[in-house]
């Protein structure tokens, strides 16, 4: 025989998992929104780099900026 009290414990199961769930969708979907963030950080960061070395070869060589 199925207790009032079973209904209750199974529905607050029930709730916390939907909860659960959202919280995972959420969190996966935020995850997801990092690391694409992260890529574009990345290639930013790469691009400064780069022009970083131009520059210092550059100034490495007085001549070609006419010093």
């Amino acid at each position: 025989m199925t207790t009032t009290t079973d209904i209750d414990v199974r529905q607050q199961a029930a709730d916390r998992l939907a909860v659960l769930r959202h919280e995972q969708q959420v969190g996966e979907s935020r995850l997801h929104d990092l690391e694409r963030e992260e890529a574009v950080l990345r290639q930013t960061v790469l691009r400064i780099s780069g022009a970083i070395q131009v520059l210092e070869e550059l100034l490495a060589e007085p001549d070609r900026l006419g010093g």
